[in-house]
């Protein structure tokens, strides 16, 4: 009868910590009414957008930055993916400046937009997510409707 308690307990806290945990929102994707891809991402926790995503082919987690001039990867990430680390070069973060590396990117695709050849920095404690920054996202249509952030191509380049 303890097992059968404990199980119940177990089974409850992992329903709740389902409904606490990390609230990476969701995200669609298809086509919009004049034929062109979109992606439409709800808010996370705190409002940030979050997109699965691959750079090079290989699947990461996005946090879309629109302040951030290129898409930034972690530095362990980038070692795990095999990118080059170019010059070294300094960034501004939200906590000040930090060191970070040139690379260039194959693919980044996030849904059905890719784009080719894209402009990355390899950032030091940049943590588990890539920032999706302005290298990737000026090549779309970027718009919050309905508290969503709709990324549609623009039928010039992407998906």
């Amino acid at each position: 009868m303890l097992w059968l308690a404990a199980l119940v307990v177990l089974g409850g806290l992992t329903l709740l910590f389902g409904m606490l945990g990390d609230d990476r929102a969701g995200m669609s994707r298809g086509t919009g009414p004049d034929g062109r891809a979109l992606v439409i991402l709800d808010p996370g926790r705190g409002g940030h957008y979050f997109a699965p995503g691959a750079i090079n082919g290989q699947a990461v987690n996005f946090l879309v930055d629109t302040g951030a001039t290129d898409i930034a990867v972690s530095e362990r990430a980038a070692r795990q993916m095999g990118l080059e680390f170019g010059p070294r070069m300094t960034v501004m973060t939200a906590a000040g400046p930090a060191p970070a590396w040139v690379t260039r990117l194959d693919t980044v695709q996030v849904g059905d937009l890719r784009v080719d050849d894209v402009r990355a920095s390899i950032t030091p404690g940049l943590g588990e997510d890539a920032l999706l920054g302005m290298g990737f996202l000026r090549h779309f249509s970027i718009r919050q409707e309905g508290g969503q952030l709709i990324i549609a191509s623009t039928g010039a380049s992407g998906g």
